[in-house]
């Protein structure tokens, strides 16, 4: 995570404050913990798991390769040291907007039809997520259908 925020520093990326760059590096490694999470949920994390969430933060969240991967592994280490979810949805519900956790529930629904199946503790932890970022089952199976129909 401090490579991503020397390199932006060296870079001299002056569209982004430091202060503005660790935000929104913070909400990324939220949102990548829970797709994380998602990915692990069943009992394997196969490499088209991987590849759905790197391609998120490369094309949904507009991160080059290296910075997604540099995301993955910080997200990764949050994930060790944490006893629960919701330090990262309240992360979530804090910064974005409800479109914004619509696109990550989107994301997740990816992750979990990665492998062309979903799984009951899938199932059981994307509506817990949906909860936790205050999500209506509506918005849920909308969001679900979008992925199924794409």
């Amino acid at each position: 995570m401090l490579d991503v925020f020397k390199k932006l520093l060296k870079n001299g990326n002056s569209a982004q404050s430091p202060k503005a760059y660790a935000g929104r590096n913070r909400i990324m490694v939220a949102t990548c913990a829970l797709l994380l999470e998602m990915a692990a949920i069943d009992g394997e994390f196969s490499s088209e798991e991987q590849d759905v969430i790197l391609a998120a933060l490369t094309s949904t969240y507009g991160m080059n390769g290296e910075d997604a991967q540099s995301i993955m592994e910080s997200a990764r280490e949050e994930l060790k040291g944490s006893i629960d979810l919701w330090s990262f949805a309240r992360i979530i519900n804090s910064e974005y907007s409800e479109e914004e956790k619509i696109r990550v529930i989107e994301t997740v629904w990816k992750v979990i039809y990665a492998d062309g199946r979903l799984d009951g503790h899938e199932d059981h932890l994307v509506h817990r997520l949906a909860d936790l970022l205050r999500l209506s089952h509506g918005q849920l199976i909308d969001a679900k259908l979008r992925v199924k129909n794409s």
